[in-house]
């Protein structure tokens, strides 16, 4: 059986029967979280120029709609699992799995929640195709990711794309075969580069790798084919995106408890940033506290982390906000200098603060330690103008799936981002009702979610 084909027959085969309580509430507050972070993201620049070519390209309008969340307008099912997937990236604040080195969530859950209304589906249903579509992300992953993103590859979107179309096929019951022709049509779209980091474009990567699952999984249910080796036969997608890796080890454990979702689990982020610079901010924000240090009270910081772990950081002289998001620069300037990372610490203008400009000079990385990728950990090295030296050691990230962010720290960041897109809602039914998806209609869960202008 090729690869394909056996995740074909694992997502296709995957019921409601196989949901516990722990599946729908990991999945329940990803939604959550994925869901605020798209809030917070409206006003953009990527947000709001998506969702103007999705205004001018859906004119006519199909059969299938699915609403815009920051708004509540009615999209093309397309169209609405692409804008909500960049306004869902755009922050770099939604959700991250180590093992794919990027967002699971939100690969799956713009074209899922689309769906899902369009088709009036199950909350049990819409849980099912994102535990499965997780499952398929996490596999591939483990396979291949690693080399992949090192030489280049936005694995978001390159590898999350097939998971969008294996989680599409599965909300729609598709059966094996056409399963398997969905995959090989995500195969056909997979692409997105690191080269984007910092521009709209990365977050557009994002949106597409939903709204090219959800059209492989709509062309398979019409009949449309693609090849069952696009996987792993001779010139299919490990040939060309891996190197030299073999599915079957991974594959060999498709769908076997604990499932990814909750073996692998899910990463909610603390800060709007790339997660390559957590550990560092966490560690510099404790040694801010108890050291009551400032900016000025610092000579110079070094950050050592295990191998490849600041591989995405690609802007050490960050000029916007974009950019600042991969920067551990601009991340060890703020902590020092504000005390705290938030939504606001990514404005142009306080990226370009003339005090953090002045400090990146003073900020040196290194990641090219000998030893295994995982597990992570940073080192943090503070040079005191006075002589002194700090130093802390992070393995334990909060937010990680080893350390959870509580319910009530959950419930304060969907706050929070609803501040900062400048709307209210229901928070708390909003919660309860995500806790809950397998016993209500994903369509009652949207009504609940309607927000209000501040």
């Amino acid at each position: 059986m090729k690869a394909a084909e056996q995740i074909a027959a694992f997502v296709s085969s995957f019921g409601a029967e196989r949901l516990t309580p722990a599946l729908v509430q990991t999945c329940g507050r990803a939604l959550l979280d994925t869901y605020a972070v798209a809030i917070a993201g409206k006003d953009e620049p990527a947000s709001r120029l998506a969702l103007r070519y999705a205004r001018r390209s859906g004119a006519a309008m199909p059969p299938w709609q699915a609403g815009y969340w920051a708004t509540g307008e009615l999209l093309p099912l397309e169209l609405a699992a692409l804008c909500n997937g960049v306004a869902g990236h755009v922050l770099d604040y939604d959700d991250v799995s180590a093992p794919l080195r990027g967002h699971p969530s939100i690969a799956l859950l713009p074209a899922l929640v689309g769906l899902a209304e369009a088709m009036d589906a199950s909350g049990a249903e819409f849980v099912c195709a994102y535990v499965a579509g997780f499952e398929v992300i996490c596999k591939l992953s483990k396979a291949m990711a690693l080399r992949h993103y090192a030489r280049g590859w936005h694995s978001t979107a390159s590898i999350g794309t097939l998971a969008a179309a294996a989680a599409c096929a599965r909300l729609l019951r598709l059966d094996a075969r056409r399963t398997c022709h969905a995959i090989g049509l995500g195969v056909a779209q997979a692409a997105g580069t690191r080269a984007h980091f910092g521009t709209h474009a990365k977050s557009f990567q994002a949106g597409q790798s939903n709204a090219a699952g959800l059209r492989a999984a709509l062309l398979a249910s019409e009949g449309f084919d693609a090849a069952s080796g696009a996987l792993d036969a001779a010139f299919g997608y490990m040939d060309l995106y891996a190197n030299g890796e073999s599915l079957a080890p991974e594959l060999a454990t498709l769908g076997q408890a604990p499932l990814e979702l909750l073996g692998s689990g899910i990463e909610v982020k603390k800060y709007p940033l790339c997660y390559a610079t957590h550990r560092a901010i966490d560690g510099l924000l404790d040694l801010r506290q108890a050291h009551a240090l400032r900016l000025a009270d610092v000579a110079a910081v070094r950050i050592r982390a295990s191998a490849g772990a600041l591989t995405p950081l690609i802007h050490a002289r960050p000029q916007t906000g974009l950019e600042a998001r991969f920067s551990m620069q601009y991340a060890v300037a703020a902590a020092l200098l504000d005390g705290q990372v938030g939504l606001a610490s990514f404005t142009d203008e306080a990226v370009r603060r003339p005090q953090a400009q002045a400090f990146f000079a003073q900020v040196q990385t290194d990641d090219s330690a000998g030893g295994p990728a995982f597990p992570r950990w940073t080192e943090i090295d503070i040079a005191l103008r006075g002589g002194r030296r700090l130093q802390r050691r992070v393995d334990l990230l909060r937010g990680s799936a080893q350390a959870p962010l509580s319910l009530d720290e959950l419930r304060l960041k969907v706050r929070d981002c609803l501040a900062w897109g400048r709307v209210d809602a229901d928070v708390d039914g909003l919660v309860a009702g995500a806790l809950a998806l397998d016993r209500m209609p994903m369509r009652q869960w949207r009504a609940a979610a309607a927000l209000v202008p501040t």
